[in-house]
């Protein structure tokens, strides 16, 4: 007797139960008016008496939907695309040939998860086509969204926002000068690309004005820990064939405060972006925003870029005390050698950390650092905001 045949899974992926957000208000029709009307008053406080204003139990909020677990494979009548811009209520989807406006597909907004928003800059999507006047399609519906990998994440009061997705790097751009470098702010970077799986570049923009040499010693803190490093000019085209060959073929993020010459690197890098850019205010120093959504862009050498909007305080709160240690990475060689198995590296005493910090083997800024991360609140003031 042979064995019995194995069950074939449906085209498409296979159906599971998901659950819904609960954002629908208490029925507000208290009688049943239909039944009065037939059954006469008796019926009708019969039907009072026993009417229930509530769900059906955990099933009113559940439904079934495909999931897509082999991401090569379409399913018919979906066309794959990839997310450039968010505008809205709408999403830019890039198909290779064309860039078409699509909405979200009630299902994807109304799921039980974590994120702030279903879809960001960089996802992988499938849409589903709509003709519209006479035959032309002029928009679409995203009804999955592919599973991402290296993100760059936030939490906004008690939701996470993905800022981007799918990258490989984050070019963590700094200035010589106008604004001054901020070393703590680039650790911040550093942590935030570590914690979402993607490799940190630090890149040194206007080393032009660096004419006291503090920010070239304080790229050479990072060669030491192995990062790749960049120093550029926007002004004098120093340094960008460097930064063209970091970029090509690879899906990046330009990251860093407002005013260090993000876009301007960019502008210089592929000519014709035209991408706005800003002075630095003199009463603060700081950069005013000119890119008031992440938006991803397409180089002609291959790969894409992700200018994001300037950040001056970038927040942490998506990643446990408990593992900030492993983002420092000069930290990963001492942190066993600490006398207490759940030591915080802050003021114990026997702390391998510490002891390496005094002895000049870990930088006392990047320590300092670690400690300042440590001991933000939980929940920080929303400094950080999309545009601000």
């Amino acid at each position: 007797m042979g064995s019995p045949t194995p069950k074939r899974r449906p085209k498409g992926g296979k159906k599971v139960r998901v659950a819904l957000r609960r954002n629908r208000s208490a029925r507000r029709r208290q009688t049943n008016w239909t039944k009065e009307h037939r059954e006469g008053e008796d019926g009708a406080v019969d039907a009072v008496a026993g009417e229930s204003l509530t769900g059906k139990g955990e099933l009113s909020r559940r439904r079934t939907v495909t999931v897509n677990e082999d991401p090569s494979e379409i399913p018919e009548g979906l066309t794959r695309g990839t997310v450039i811009a968010m505008r809205g209520l709408y999403a830019d989807v890039d198909d290779g040939e064309r860039i078409l406006p699509c909405t979200v597909r009630r299902i994807l907004r109304t799921r039980l998860v974590e994120e702030r928003h279903p879809v960001t800059v960089g996802d992988r999507v499938l849409f589903r086509l709509h003709d519209r006047s006479g035959g032309v399609v002029q928009q679409g519906v995203i009804e999955v969204v592919l599973p991402r990998s290296g993100q760059l994440r936030r939490r906004v009061r008690r939701r996470i926002q993905t800022i981007v997705a799918n990258v490989d790097q984050v070019v963590i751009v700094s200035s010589a000068n106008q604004p001054s470098p901020k070393p703590h702010l680039i650790d911040r970077y550093i942590v935030a690309a570590r914690a979402g799986e993607i490799t940190p570049v630090i890149c040194m923009n206007k080393v032009d004005l660096d004419t006291g040499g503090f920010a070239t010693q304080l790229l050479d803190r990072y060669v030491h820990l192995g990062y790749g490093t960049l120093c550029t000019s926007a002004a004098t085209g120093e340094g960008i064939d460097s930064l063209r060959a970091a970029l090509q073929g690879k899906a990046s993020v330009i990251a860093g405060q407002s005013g260090v010459g993000k876009s301007s690197l960019l502008n210089v890098l592929q000519p014709g972006l035209q991408l706005a850019t800003g002075d630095i205010t003199e009463q603060t120093s700081k950069g005013k925003h000119t890119t008031s959504t992440a938006e991803l862009i397409r180089l002609d050498i291959g790969g894409y870029v992700v200018d994001t909007p300037g950040i001056r305080s970038f927040d942490l709160s998506t990643i446990g005390r408990n593992e900030f240690e492993a983002h420092f990475i000069e930290f990963l060689d001492h942190v066993p050698n600490c006398k207490f198995p759940d030591c915080t590296h802050t003021h114990e005493s026997g702390c391998a950390v510490i002891e390496a910090v005094e002895q000049g083997h870990i930088h006392p800024e990047r320590y300092e650092s670690y400690v300042r991360l440590f001991i933000e609140p939980t929940e920080p003031e929303w400094e950080s905001r999309l545009g601000e």
